[in-house]
């Protein structure tokens, strides 16, 4: 199986990282739809999959079930192609440390690339989650498979929304985001599908069964659960958890991911400039294949 070595990985993540800072606005916001969407639906599936496993029965193995459906989101994401912005925090600063990307462009993807994946999570939390029936509602005969989808959906959903303090929440997101963007960093290393869903599968898995904060993963299961009227969780409480999870996973992936990264293999390398005003296009890394890597996942 081929694959690209760290200090390779690092040259296709900053040409990533200029592809998407140079994306129009219309695109980013498109591709932050898609991939809010897509991080939803992997949340949605998650829920279902573990309604009804009593912690009693089952323990801690009900969160390695959550983590190992939910990594289907980010398979999704790279694989097909979207914007996600914890993806995007640490390949847009790597970029801008390059200096082949500027700093209004790296500010304006990261909002508006959130506000897509916003957009995108209450799509399908409101009309595919909430609207068709499949969260289930507290008035769900006991014992079904609604009643199970809503106590799972409202258990999530509390505890991240209610019961997790501030610190918690943001020292949460900082270790989401080391592992997720590991997950898009590795996957650069992978020449085929396969590979990059190996890649991606286990750091996914592994942060949602540690209880980690994912903002956009949270865009689904707090809206979703207000959507259906889930008790006790209000708007200053979906405020506070994603602000604090946006925050900590910023740190995350851009301290841990591109800050280590760019010291380890960036630091003082020369790099191409772009004139004033003439729009970069992307130099391939010497192993990428048909230009695929240097583009890399959005």
């Amino acid at each position: 199986m081929a694959f690209k070595t760290p200090d390779q990985i690092a040259t296709a993540a900053v040409n990533a990282g200029v592809v998407k800072a140079n994306l129009t606005a219309d695109r980013m916001f498109a591709g932050g739809i898609l991939a809010g969407a897509y991080i939803a639906f992997a949340g949605l599936l998650a829920v279902v999959v573990t309604a009804g496993m009593p912690v009693a029965i089952w323990g801690n193995l009900t969160t390695l079930f959550f983590g190992a459906v939910f990594a289907t989101g980010l398979i999704i994401v790279i694989v097909a192609g979207s914007e996600l912005v914890t993806g995007n925090m640490a390949l847009l600063p790597l970029a801008l440390t390059t200096r082949r990307a500027t700093a209004g462009r790296v500010a304006m993807s990261l909002v508006v690339v959130t506000i897509g994946n916003l957009v995108g999570s209450l799509l399908v939390a409101y009309l595919l989650a909430v609207q068709t029936g499949v969260i289930g509602s507290a008035h769900s005969a006991a014992g079904s498979a609604g009643a199970l989808t809503f106590a799972k959906l409202a258990a999530v959903a509390k505890g991240k929304a209610v019961t997790e303090t501030s610190l918690e929440i943001f020292l949460r997101a900082v270790a989401c985001n080391w592992l997720v963007c590991l997950a898009v960093w590795m996957a650069y290393a992978a020449e085929d599908i396969a590979g990059k869903i190996l890649a991606i599968f286990f750091p996914i898995m592994a942060f949602v069964a540690l209880g980690f904060d994912h903002v956009v993963a949270n865009m689904f299961f707090i809206p979703a659960a207000m959507f259906a009227h889930v008790p006790g969780i209000g708007i200053g409480d979906a405020v506070r958890n994603l602000v604090l999870a946006f925050v900590g996973n910023a740190v995350g992936g851009g301290l841990f991911v591109a800050g280590f990264y760019w010291f380890l293999y960036l630091r003082g390398q020369p790099q191409p400039t772009t004139p004033k005003g003439v729009q970069e296009t992307p130099i391939p890394d010497e192993r990428s294949k048909g230009g695929q890597d240097a583009a890399g996942p959005r």
